[in-house]
């Protein structure tokens, strides 16, 4: 990506299915109790908050440092975080969105606690293990190298259509993983190693233009968000 000034990835604000999720893995249950498609689910109300405190931050660069261009997956909980964080700003750009930053597709594992998984699907279990992180594909679903092959096109895009430009993009957690894959060109162990680290809900990713590229500036950076006392 040779065009752009900078690149920012946000992972939307804490949605009501983050909380299911972390309330059923307590409980010990099978799956959560989300009944909503997954680009339906919302933001909860710490997640709209954390919107707000991303657009405040963008709101404090300088006129010529803030995002020209603004791109968000249609998931609710993402387009929403871009909305809100936009509000903050007296004439911020429109939000382009692409279905190609959405969220991994879990297929017949979506909203399946861990647990959940084992119990019900334990030949999953052991074919992931077999494959790897990397190249698993549940059924019905994406693998993350499927994920990483629909990104690759959007970014390809988004380097060719806006020239010098500042780039905001509000996704989810593994395209910001991925989009280091991509840029960083990384290996498939470097990858899962990133991937460790848990991308926190309202934080930012950013690479800037260097020697003709982009160079990684911060990582899950989350400074806005303990401001507010927001923080994971």
């Amino acid at each position: 990506m040779e065009s752009l000034e900078w690149l920012a990835m946000v992972r939307h604000g804490e949605s009501t299915a983050n909380v299911a999720s972390d309330e059923a893995a307590a409980r010990g249950l099978d799956a959560v109790d989300i009944t909503l498609r997954d680009a339906d689910v919302p933001l909860s109300q710490v997640g709209r908050e954390q919107a707000v405190a991303l657009g405040r931050r963008l709101a404090a660069l300088p006129a010529d440092e803030r995002p020209t261009a603004v791109l968000s997956s249609p998931y609710l909980r993402a387009s929403d975080t871009a909305r809100i964080a936009l509000e903050q700003l007296a004439d911020p750009p429109p939000i382009v969105l692409d279905e190609r930053l959405r969220d991994r597709e879990m297929g017949a594992l979506y909203m399946l606690t861990l647990r959940g998984i084992e119990t019900r699907h334990p030949e999953e279990v052991e074919r992931k293990r077999r494959l790897g992180k990397f190249y698993y594909r549940p059924p019905g679903g994406e693998s993350w190298a499927d994920m990483a092959l629909r990104l690759r096109s959007v970014l390809a895009d988004i380097d060719r259509e806006y020239p010098r430009g500042r780039i905001l993009v509000v996704a989810h957690d593994a395209i910001v993983v991925l989009t280091r894959y991509i840029i960083e060109r990384l290996s498939e162990e470097e990858l899962l190693d990133v991937e460790r680290t848990l991308v926190a809900n309202g934080s930012l990713t950013i690479w800037a233009r260097e020697n003709g590229g982009l160079r990684l500036v911060t990582f899950n950076d989350t400074d806005h968000l303990k401001d507010a006392d927001l923080a994971p």
